[in-house]
């Protein structure tokens, strides 16, 4: 199930986003960037008087020429004046978006900020849930229709709003009430005709939208995924439904470029009609001796000026609609609730000794798919506490419980005897380290990705916890060290190597507290062994959790626990399992059986 299906789906761009962002162009505790706006704003009414005074030099000048006594040097000036509106009105639009192009990307990069850390704080069943490429595409859209929206509205409706009145004002006092009824009767009838087509357009977009970003989130699935694509050999099969991604994305293309065809000449029918009746309607009172050469100039003049930001009126007001659906699906994002939140007032996790208690934990990750029912186990200080089981039995789960990704549903956790719920996630997960079965290192040198551990560390700390790992010598014959990229996912690295960055990455947390997730399951005999003595060494002086497949990693575990079906089946030492013969025992005789085989196969 992709969750951005149904955000995307709701969005209708309501313009009651705009009150939820607005606020953030006026913050408190800026006030350059209110001065700013200030200034924008004062910007923005210049240049429209500016405008607004070119027409009637413009006209000045005609009426000039076309007196019997025209005085060169006044017609001259007249033209001086024209061409210096003209650049002052440029002049002010640019020092505009120059002034106010620094409060727009302040408040982006605020919002972006905002989501990229909720996205973050979502529970892990949202993002297990959610296409990478979907999301960070609606974040891409979010961020980038917010700065053009701003324009949108506050340089280009709200001017032409200001114009419109002015030019309605000059009409009645120059030629009267019909020309100013004619002129707001033919804006409105370009405004409906605008606001229905573009309706049409906007859910072409949206559905161009939707397909587009299941074709992103395919082609970005099939790219992660590449090694698998390449073991079944699918990548005809990936280009088939990638191919039938794109076609539907050129279908609705092509209909949303049409639609855009027809609402251009609908447009230009409205606008022209308008202009050949209003200067129509001058050079009729010209022939009366009602008005001048000049008037005629003025009308289309002004008209031209009014028509330049309306003949982009559809294409604002779709950019604007269109702004408004990838904020909204942005603000869906940040709306949102996180499944596990910190507890009113948590304090932080105080670890004394570490000692992890599960009492009678129960959860399910739907309800009719419970996976631990009534779990109790105890691990002491400094011990060490290994999990086996048949697949599906729940190890795993332990462990995304303590980390605290998701609540029991009955239960709790306690770590020196404070519920885990009660505290601080980041106290929590401070106090916790963990080697995966599937070490996923970010696309970036090995140093980084050691350094992650701990925010801060030193190069000195960084190559302590490599030779802690047993991977300095490794590091150390690159030819370029600690600088040495790991590529994608860590895909430059073999599976023992990505497993000591992540212990070397744990090392440097420093955790009391330590879980070992099937961390050697994934590798060869020789290398588990190697990787199995460098987390022994890693694990000592630690309360430690071992969730093992292969029970020979675990012979000198303190306590074994033996899950089955959600339940607690057998717990003991090693050699007391064995006593007991059960299931432990069971599991023991077959995998002893198969490394005879390997053996056997090896020699």
């Amino acid at each position: 199930m992709d969750s951005a299906a149904p955000a995307t789906e709701t969005s209708k761009g309501s313009f009651s986003v705009l009150w939820r962002f607005l606020p953030m162009l006026w913050p408190k505790d800026e006030i350059s960037l209110r001065l700013r706006v200030i200034a924008a704003v004062l910007l923005v009414l210049v240049g429209k008087a500016i405008v607004l005074v070119m027409p009637f030099a413009y006209k000045a000048v005609v009426d000039g020429m076309s007196g019997e006594t025209a005085a060169w040097g006044a017609v001259a000036m007249l033209v001086v004046a024209y061409a210096s509106a003209r650049f002052g009105g440029v002049l002010s639009d640019n020092l505009r978006n120059a002034i106010f192009e620094k409060v727009g990307q302040s408040a982006a990069r605020r919002l972006s900020a905002r989501v990229f850390r909720h996205v973050h704080s979502l529970s892990l069943r949202f993002h297990l849930e959610r296409r990478t490429g979907s999301l960070t595409k609606i974040v891409e859209r979010g961020t980038k229709s917010i700065d053009s929206m701003l324009y949108f509205l506050l340089f280009n409706i709200a001017p032409t709003l200001i114009e419109l009145i002015a030019i309605c004002v000059i009409f009645y006092v120059k030629f009267g009430p019909g020309l100013v009824a004619a002129t707001l009767a033919m804006v409105a009838l370009y405004i409906v005709f605008t606001r229905q087509v573009t309706e049409w357009r906007t859910k072409l977009q949206r559905e161009m939208n939707e397909v587009d970003n299941k074709a992103i989130g395919r082609a970005v699935d099939s790219l992660l995924n590449y090694e698998t694509v390449k073991y079944f050999g699918a990548e005809e099969r990936e280009a088939k439904r990638y191919d039938e991604a794109i076609a539907s994305f050129t279908h609705a293309a092509v209909r949303n470029e049409t639609s855009l065809a027809w609402l251009n000449v609908g447009q230009s029918l409205i606008t022209n009609l308008m202009m050949a009746g209003a200067m129509g309607f001058t050079v009729w009172g010209w022939s009366q001796g009602r008005f001048t050469p000049g008037d005629v100039v003025l009308v289309n003049a002004l008209l031209m000026q009014l028509f330049r930001p309306l003949d982009m009126l559809g294409w604002v007001y779709r950019s604007i609609r269109q702004g408004l659906i990838d904020m909204e699906a942005m603000f869906a994002l940040t709306d949102t609730p996180a499944e596990v939140v910190d507890a009113p007032g948590a304090r932080a996790l105080s670890v004394s000794t570490g000692h992890v208690r599960f009492e009678g934990v129960a959860f399910g990750y739907e309800p009719e798919r419970i996976i631990l029912k009534g779990v109790t186990l105890d691990v002491p200080p400094g011990s060490s506490l290994a999990v086996v089981g048949p697949s599906g039995a729940g190890k795993s789960t332990l462990a995304r419980l303590l980390y605290r990704f998701y609540d029991p549903t009955a239960g709790r956790i306690t770590i020196d005897g404070q519920d885990i719920a009660a505290v601080s996630q980041a106290s929590l997960r401070a106090a916790i380290g963990i080697v995966p079965q599937d070490t996923v290192l970010f696309n970036d040198t090995i140093g980084y990705n050691i350094a992650y551990g701990r925010e801060g560390a030193t190069q000195a700390e960084v190559e302590a916890a490599a030779r802690g790992a047993a991977i300095d010598s490794f590091v150390a014959a690159l030819p370029h060290g600690y600088e040495s990229m790991v590529g994608e996912r860590g895909l430059k690295l073999s599976g023992g190597e990505k497993q000591r960055v992540a212990i070397a990455r744990t090392l440097l947390k420093n955790p009391p507290i330590l879980i070992l997730d099937e961390a050697t399951s994934a590798l060869d005999s020789r290398t588990e062994e190697a990787i199995q003595a460098t987390l022994n060494a890693a694990s000592r002086g630690r309360t430690t959790i071992i969730i093992a497949h292969r029970l020979s990693t675990i012979v000198g575990a303190d306590q074994i626990v033996v899950l089955d079906a959600g339940k607690v089946a057998e717990r003991g030492t090693h050699g007391e399992l064995l006593a007991k013969g059960g299931l432990y025992a069971d599991l023991w005789a077959r995998q002893a059986a198969e490394r005879e085989l390997e053996e056997a196969a090896e020699g």
